[in-house]
């Protein structure tokens, strides 16, 4: 692959870059990962060296549910109940244990063709890292040491993604030449202790290094940042996925909470904060277009608008806008997100509390109008005239059905979040720019809250957690509507409520169902299992995520029977009237519609419906074949077979 530096913006954490070096940076890597030394020779060619390796770790990073460094893969983001479709972990069908069905995540071997894997990633880190000051002497200083600070983040971050989806790994922090006699190179697995004490001291080297802002390189990553992903490494090493005594000892809550609060400081200190004191000021801060400093953004994938191959594209807008409004077809959210979202005065969405499950849209959440569109509301886009969204259907004498607008959508809600309602479906919303908001200020206070509860501090967890639903309007009556807080575990729950609210369809609910252990209560032999019962849920396996089309009562012809009724509907969320405006929208749904389930459930194998059904063992992934056999020192993990059909023995949570 070539390097791609003439003009171009890449990832996560990058701006617009403009050099005259056309060297390939990966066709002059030589013995496995080294490269030229004129690459220290001057601060242009030392930049082209980091910026390759941004380009490795985050340009397949296109959309917000897509998750784990250098493949971003949206699979874990339809593991929960944000998106409907039976993914292979929840497929109740098939059962993985062997190493043949383990994650492909780790990668291959060392190659005289260079794959971007994690190893080879974490090698350009430590290759950097050795170097720089040593063939790089004559470079100015902080230059270098601005230039080490990101590899310390590059190499941290990928090994908290291992880790997450491995538990421990073989930790490499310098070069190796590799070889079948040099028994000095074959690593063991690591303790997860051993990978997060690890992950922190390098997130610590990068944060001493590391500038409080770039002056004119907006994106790079920062000290703040670097004290940010602490915070989430040790949010994950607390929870009860890596942490047996979760419930009976304080200390690493303590390291987590206090991370969390050094971040906020830091941050704070240095202009961040939430982003605006409205709701719609939180839908703005998604779309602010051109690279604009976003103070929510903690670290940032940049994106372009350019249409060439140079540029890196959102795909998100054109994935999620409807036919209609000439994106791919929209995102359908399940009944199971639709009902999830509070009441206008932060109260949970029950009968009692007043709400309807089908005029959902009545009294919610601020949050829950930016998330979503549905029929009667509107969703702008720069050319459209018409901006009112319509996805319903009707049936004709003899069943057969059409579709408002050519809508054809198995759920009356739609996801909308994150969406820039001036982008241009001139070429179907392909080149999107919005930036991806990939840690928000948000989520380290959510972090701290976390922490906060855990601890069984519940009016400081209550606090922090009205700073979030204040920003977007909810009144401070009985707790921002939380009301009081019983124990540490409804703290607990209630954060995990809120980070599901507001996290919602990021690429986060995945890693808090994953560290919780919430398919189930169960757990493996020598493990201690899920809490689910213990914070008062439901398990996730054995539900289903629901759609529901939204129908017309009566039948009709093949011409749409309300094309006329509904032109007189409009509910604007920036309009001062918008209640007034759903109250008649309420009346129009109730004279019109009713739900009726699809033919085909959200979650089916073979058109057939079924529940989710999530392996104990699946939490940690097993290593592949490929893997134990070129390393057969490595320990496969408990739950999966090894190369040879044994049982795995290695114990992520010892």
């Amino acid at each position: 692959m070539k390097l791609k530096i003439n003009k171009y913006i890449t990832i996560a954490f990058l701006t617009v870059l403009s050099t005259s070096c056309s060297d390939s940076f990966l066709e002059e890597k030589k013995n496995y990962g080294s490269v030229d030394d004129s690459f220290y020779e001057s601060q242009e060619r030392a930049t082209a060296y980091i910026n390759n390796v941004y380009f490795d770790y985050y340009s397949a990073f296109k959309s917000p549910g897509q998750i784990l460094v250098g493949s971003y893969t949206d699979v874990y983001s339809k593991m929960t109940e944000e998106i409907g479709g039976i993914q292979p972990l929840i497929n109740p069908t098939i059962t993985y244990t062997n190493a043949a069905d383990g994650s492909a995540y780790y990668g291959g071997k060392l190659e005289d063709k260079i794959n971007n894997y994690p190893y080879n990633r974490i090698r350009d880190c430590n290759a950097f890292i050795t170097d720089i000051d040593v063939k790089g002497a004559t470079l100015d200083k902080t230059f270098r040491d601005q230039a080490k600070g990101q590899m310390y983040y590059l190499r941290a971050v990928q090994y908290f993604d291992l880790m997450r989806v491995y538990g421990g790994v073989p930790i490499v922090t310098e070069i190796q030449t590799p070889s079948t006699d040099d028994q000095s190179i074959k690593l063991p697995r690591a303790t997860v202790t051993q990978v997060v004490e690890q992950i922190v001291k390098d997130l610590d080297m990068a944060a001493s290094l590391l500038p409080r802002n770039w002056t004119t390189e907006y994106g790079r990553v920062t000290k703040g940042a670097a004290l940010a992903v602490k915070s989430r490494v040790l949010l994950t090493y607390a929870s009860p996925l890596f942490n047996k005594n979760w419930d009976t000892s304080t200390e690493r809550w303590n390291a987590a909470l206090q991370a969390g609060l050094a971040a906020e400081t830091e941050l704070s200190g240095a202009g961040y904060g939430l982003y605006g004191n409205s709701a719609k000021d939180w839908q703005n801060m998604f779309a602010l277009g051109n690279n604009a400093f976003c103070s929510e953004a903690i670290t940032t994938q940049l994106l372009s608008t350019n249409n060439t191959n140079l540029g890196v594209n959102n795909s998100w807008e054109k994935g999620i806008r409807l036919i209609s409004q000439g994106g791919t077809g929209a995102l359908e959210a399940p009944k199971e997100m639709i009902d999830l979202f509070p009441m206008d005065n932060g109260a949970r969405p029950t009968t009692a509390n007043g709400y309807n499950s089908f005029l959902f849209f009545i009294k919610r959440d601020p949050r829950f109008y930016r998330t979503f569109a549905f029929s009667g509301v509107k969703w702008d886009y720069k050319e459209s005239a018409k901006p009112v969204v319509w996805a319903y259907r009707w049936l004709d004498g003899s069943n057969k059905p059409y579709y408002s607008d050519s809508n054809n959508e198995t759920s009356p809600a739609l996801v909308r979040k994150m969406t820039d309602v001036t982008a241009t479906n001139a070429s179907s919303f392909q080149y999107s720019g919005n930036d991806i908001l990939e840690y928000r200020y948000a989520e380290l206070l959510l972090n701290i809250a976390e922490s906060y509860a855990a601890l069984g501090q519940t009016g400081n967890a209550v606090a922090y957690l009205g700073r979030i639903r204040n920003r977007v309007g909810i009144s401070s009556a009985n707790n921002y509507g939380i009301g009081t807080l019983s124990d540490k575990y409804a703290a607990i729950e209630a954060v995990l409520y809120e980070r599901r609210v507001e996290l919602a369809y990021e690429g986060k609910r995945y890693w808090d169902v994953q560290r919780w252990m919430l398919y189930d209560n169960a757990g493996l032999p020598g493990t201690t299992g899920g809490t689910v019962t213990k914070l008062g849920l439901t398990p996730i396996n054995g539900t289903q995520r629901t759609g529901n089309y939204l129908q017309y009562k009566n039948t009709a012809t093949n011409a749409d029977p309300l094309a006329a009724a509904r032109a007189s509907i409009s509910a604007d969320p920036d309009s001062a009237n918008f209640q007034t405006q759903l109250t008649a929208l309420a009346t129009f749904y109730t004279d019109n519609f009713i739900f009726v389930a699809p033919p085909t459930p959200m979650d089916n194998v073979n058109n057939a419906a079924v529940k989710i059904k999530f392996n104990p063992n699946y939490y940690i992934m097993g290593l592949q074949n490929t893997v134990l056999s070129q390393n057969p020192w490595l320990k496969q993990t408990i739950g999966w077979k090894d190369a040879s059909g044994g049982d795995g023995d290695y114990n992520y949570q010892e």
